[in-house]
């Protein structure tokens, strides 16, 4: 549709204007009363020698009797252009029934990597914002023709980690997660929270975490056995979680395999010039000319800090996947830790520069009631979170249809993920939220509950006809006219989502092509209409775009409603 229109406008402007310059001067005006696409002619002025109006006015003369038009008008400067509708449905059809309609050509290889929880506690609400955008973001650069990789390291040492290590050994009696039904990541958070609430009554209960974080690094065997087991506990109910919310990683790394090295790139950084040598002993980065501070890498006594092994992980995942772009899904706290990691991979100059590092950078997430706190235990687990808002989803389920107890929880758990996922993901990804799960499983308005039902929807006109799809042109009325051009937009709309990582980019365009195709459901009669095959089509074209958008935002569909 743009694209004919493209073709059509470069035949008359060419060589003064590209094709590419052309599509890029294109808009759609806020008013689709207005017309279906307007070209300012203003930038076209200089070159032509003639002024803005008489350029419009020239051009909707010379397109106006071409087939794919059905008016062309010169307003203000502007080329106003209405596409005949007959064409208009025609091709929207035949591109969108198409497979893969919307799939892109790119090719670069990209890392994604989101999630990186530690393991002293299980996932929280937070990790649910970071792991959708992670996982969306994947799938529709995946979709526009890139290899993509998704990764996730898991921060399995450090004091942190001991902290619970260390309560569960003085409190925990032996017990097992099995023991009293506890999951197993949150039967380790609680004993992290159990440290908290002591090392409040115990001033040295600190002192003694640290004490077993060196002996965990001695290669204390009672303590590494212990670590081991307890990672393992925080392991097995982070899968379960992943299976639970749908995402799953091409790689996992593991900071206590890491964490040592990257040394040698730093030494090897100071034998160039490029790092500092203190005279008390610590190796620093002076990152003062770009606006940034100095950054101690080795401390005096040779260990290395944290954005070692991140500067020694980037170059591990360019070794393993030589990739083009590396995306580091990241919530907005660790801004200025990212701008440090590219300046020093850049001052590195070596297969991984910070120009292809990029930090996708999120707001936070609180609830009606608040930020959460993980150290007072008042963090929403993303298990507890998930079943709750099911449990909600439910009660509404129980409300609008008689279902089976099975299918009451299998159709409640689906509803509450897409009620999830879409409220974490329609948020522009830079910004603060507040979730509200009672207002993110309303069945009307902008919500994961209304678009699924609008798919479910579409379905069930499809389930009830045996009416063969006609793609041929029909009379359309506006209604079908919004919904076709909204249609044919999905491809720019994913192409856009990929290249500013936004998935927000696409649950709002869902939620208006959703909008568009019940405004058409209760305008336009499908099954008892003379144009049956034709309407069928539309819905079919709907559907195959609705059903597209909710997999690359991770929602899985629901065929009935």
């Amino acid at each position: 549709m743009k694209t004919a229109l493209i073709e059509l406008l470069t035949k008359h402007l060419a060589p003064d204007l590209t094709a590419d310059e052309i599509g890029n001067l294109l808009e759609i005006p806020p008013d689709e009363t207005l017309a279906d696409y307007a070209l300012p002619c203003f930038a076209l002025a200089k070159k032509l020698r003639k002024s803005p109006a008489i350029i419009a006015a020239d051009l909707a003369s010379k397109i106006a009797d071409d087939p794919i038009i059905a008016e062309a008008k010169a307003v203000s400067g502007y080329l106003n252009v209405f596409l005949d509708r007959s064409w208009l449905s025609a091709r929207v059809l035949e591109l969108a029934l198409a497979p893969q309609f919307g799939a892109g050509g790119a090719h670069e290889t990209t890392v994604v990597e989101f999630c990186s929880p530690n393991t002293n506690k299980p996932l929280h609400l937070g990790h649910l914002r970071n792991i959708a955008i992670g996982e969306s973001v994947s799938r529709i650069l995946s979709f526009n023709g890139n290899k993509v990789y998704k990764t996730c390291i898991f921060n399995d040492r450090g004091v942190h980690i001991c902290k619970s290590m260390l309560a569960y050994r003085d409190f925990g009696g032996g017990t097992l997660p099995g023991d009293s039904g506890t999951k197993p990541d949150h039967f380790v958070g609680d004993y992290y929270v159990l440290f908290a609430k002591k090392a409040k009554e115990d001033p040295t209960y600190e002192d003694q975490a640290q004490q077993m974080l060196e002996q965990w690094e001695a290669g204390d065997a009672e303590v590494v056995a212990l670590w081991r087991t307890m990672n393992g506990w925080a392991f097995e109910g982070f899968r379960e979680t992943f299976d639970l919310f749908g995402t799953s990683f091409d790689r996992e790394y593991y900071e206590s395999q890491i964490y040592k090295k990257g040394r040698e790139i730093i030494l090897d950084g100071l034998a160039r010039g490029l790092f500092q040598k203190k005279e008390d002993g610590p190796v620093v980065v002076d990152l003062a000319d770009i606006g940034l501070d100095e950054k101690v890498l080795l401390r005096s006594n040779g260990t290395s800090v944290y954005i070692v092994q991140d500067i020694y992980l980037a170059h591990l995942k360019a070794k393993e996947f030589n990739y083009d772009r590396s995306i580091y899904v990241v919530g907005n706290e660790q801004e200025y830790h990212f701008k440090v990691l590219k300046a020093i991979l850049d001052l590195l100059d070596t297969e991984c520069t910070g120009g292809r590092v990029h930090h996708l950078s999120h707001g936070m997430i609180e609830l009606p009631e608040g930020k959460m706190k993980s150290r007072e235990g008042t963090v929403v687990d993303a298990d507890d979170f998930i079943w709750e808002t099911a449990a909600l989803a439910a009660e509404e389920v129980n409300k609008r249809w008689q279902l089976s107890e099975a299918e009451v929880k299998e159709r409640s758990l689906k509803i509450a993920l897409a009620a999830i996922k879409y409220q974490l993901l329609k948020t522009e990804t830079g910004k603060n939220m507040v979730f509200n799960p009672k207002e993110a499983l309303r069945f009307e308005g902008d919500t994961g509950p209304y678009v699924l039902y609008s798919y479910a929807r579409a379905s069930s006109i499809l389930r009830k006809s045996d009416v063969p799809l006609d793609a041929n042109p029909w009379e359309v009325s506006e209604f079908e006219v919004r919904l076709l051009k909204k249609i044919y937009l999905f491809t720019d709309i994913v192409k856009l989502a990929g290249a500013r990582l936004t998935p927000s980019t696409l649950s709002n365009y869902l939620f208006d092509l959703c909008r568009n195709f019940n405004e058409f459901y209760h305008e336009c009669p499908v099954l008892r209409s003379e144009v049956a095959g034709q309407r069928l089509a539309l819905v079919t074209a709907f559907r195959n775009v609705c059903g597209q958008c909710l997999e690359l935002l991770g929602i899985d569909k629901i065929e009935e409603m």
